[in-house]
């Protein structure tokens, strides 16, 4: 089956957070049940159909274990599939994974272009601005902002 493997073993409190529009970090723990010499491996895919990618640069612990993955210039689309798997030479290590949509995990830039306009009359400031840059296109509807003023 595919969820073979020791109880405990598989990782645990997997996360993502995609920054700077093509960047993504994950990381992980290891599994509580793990034995001591269980490696990890992060695989991942922005669909069925593409390929299946291995992590290209793993941040490790203090043991050289594997307990996360640094992603550079990314090319997101909506949702990726993650699996995270583990050797080890005396055991079956259980798999993990995850399908995550993207734009829960993004941190997104500041909006651009903000302009305020302010008059000495009653009608006070106009600010405007443009949505922020992402990941991947979303449509404008999506965003919601906030202003806070500090001075008036």
């Amino acid at each position: 089956p595919l969820f073979a493997g020791m109880n405990g073993s598989a990782i645990e409190n997997f996360s993502c957070v995609i920054y700077n529009i093509s960047l993504m970090n994950c990381t992980w723990q290891a599994g509580r049940g793990a034995p001591a010499d269980t490696q990890y491996f992060l695989y991942w895919q922005n669909s069925r159909d593409d390929e299946e990618m291995e992590c290209e640069l793993y941040i490790k612990d203090e043991n050289g274990r594997n307990v996360g993955c640094r992603f550079q210039n990314m090319r997101i689309l909506e949702k990726a599939y993650f699996l995270v798997n583990g050797s080890s030479k005396d055991s079956l290590i259980q798999l993990y994974d995850e399908y995550i949509p993207l734009y829960k995990i993004e941190i997104l830039t500041a909006p651009l272009n903000v302009t305020a306009h302010c008059t000495r009359d009653s009608a006070g400031c106009i600010i405007t601005w443009h949505q922020p840059l992402t990941s991947y296109m979303k449509d404008a509807d999506c965003f919601e902002y906030e202003i806070s003023i500090q001075n008036k």
